[in-house]
């Protein structure tokens, strides 16, 4: 099986001499996360990476997600017990002040909702509604940087894309993008939404990333290319002990209908700041291409971890020995021949 690698372009690895060398270490698709770039900057951005190799670019949406604006600094600390303004309108956020996007969401707010920033590291619930902001306390305390997802069990209405993905989309199709992933896809409508702006030639990855998604996963099926399971995300609406076990069904589900899968989210987590990563790792990106997923996605590691090119090499080193393993395959074939 031709298993692909899709690599996440950020602050580490945006530059000429390490797309490069990613590409020789058999990149097959560049990831620009919408979520993390400024729309002013996409352009620029897309004409640097064509001038470095002629691997595809994918362009991945912030999607249907609620996320915090601006922050003071790299870390601001939230006291438990303590009072916060969260803001209808964008403010630069500190321990007392935050405000969250798309525009207005927080105006769904209602009182009791706890809102859940950067997985858990805060939790904030609504105990007054005012006209400019609500007050919410928080509850867990911790640090919070700019830009974090954030979640809320309450029941809040957003638009499978926003004006900002719309935009990028448009500037893609002009410079001969084609190839395009929709966050936080939750039915088959959200997927025609976006088909609308993009047209039916191109060819579009479905994240699955919610509760929504996977229930919906037999009418989103057909109408995209592929689908992305985001174990991130994912966990943030399922136990964590439960994602294996998801990951294993959607796989065995989306094959079944011949939709190819990549799996993403903490594959190679420890070379953000190791140059190998664990015996876990490993097991984990090996056992994820037993199961039957086509593509493998590196996000952090290769966005901002020390070591991006290490890890696209040692995704490529794992897949290379999947390609040569078979249930005959003896110790002798497998300890002796050459990586």
């Amino acid at each position: 099986m031709n298993i692909k690698i899709l690599a996440t372009l950020g602050p580490s690895s945006l530059n000429s001499e390490t797309v490069k060398k990613m590409t020789e270490q058999g990149v097959g698709l560049f990831r620009i996360n919408l979520s993390h770039t400024k729309l002013d900057d996409v352009e620029s951005i897309i004409e640097r990476i064509q001038s470095w190799t002629e691997v595809p670019i994918c362009l991945d949406s912030e999607g249907a997600q609620i996320r915090n604006q601006d922050m003071a600094s790299e870390f601001v600390n939230f006291k438990k017990d303590n009072v916060v303004k969260i803001h209808h309108s964008p403010v630069v956020g500190d321990s007392d002040n935050i405000s969250f996007t798309p525009k207005n969401v927080s105006q769904q707010f209602k009182v009791g909702d706890e809102i859940r920033v950067d997985f858990n590291s805060v939790c904030l619930c609504i105990t007054e509604i005012q006209d400019k902001y609500l007050l919410a306390t928080v509850t867990r305390g911790g640090n919070v940087g700019s830009n974090k997802a954030a979640d809320t069990d309450s029941d809040i209405k957003l638009s499978p894309i926003t004006s900002k993905d719309k935009e990028a989309f448009e500037i893609g199709l002009r410079m001969g993008i084609n190839n395009f992933s929709l966050s936080f896809t939750n039915s088959a409508e959200d997927v025609l939404q976006v088909r609308e702006i993009i047209g039916n030639n191109s060819n579009l990855i479905s994240k699955i990333e919610s509760i929504k998604g996977v229930l919906n996963l037999g009418e989103i099926l057909p109408v995209v290319d592929q689908i992305l399971i985001d174990r991130g995300d994912l966990s943030r609406e399922v136990s964590i002990e439960k994602i294996p076990f998801i990951q294993r069904r959607i796989i065995s589900y989306a094959r079944s209908k011949d939709t190819p899968v990549y799996v993403a989210t903490n594959l190679l987590e420890s070379m953000i700041k190791s140059a190998s990563p664990t015996r876990a790792e490993a097991n984990d990106v090996a056992s994820t291409l037993l199961m039957g997923a086509s593509g493998l996605v590196l996000a952090a590691e290769t966005a901002i971890g020390d070591y991006p090119v290490d890890a696209v090499e040692m995704t490529n080193l794992i897949i290379k020995q999947y390609n040569r393993w078979t249930t005959e395959s003896s110790f002798n074939d497998i300890i002796f021949q050459d990586s």
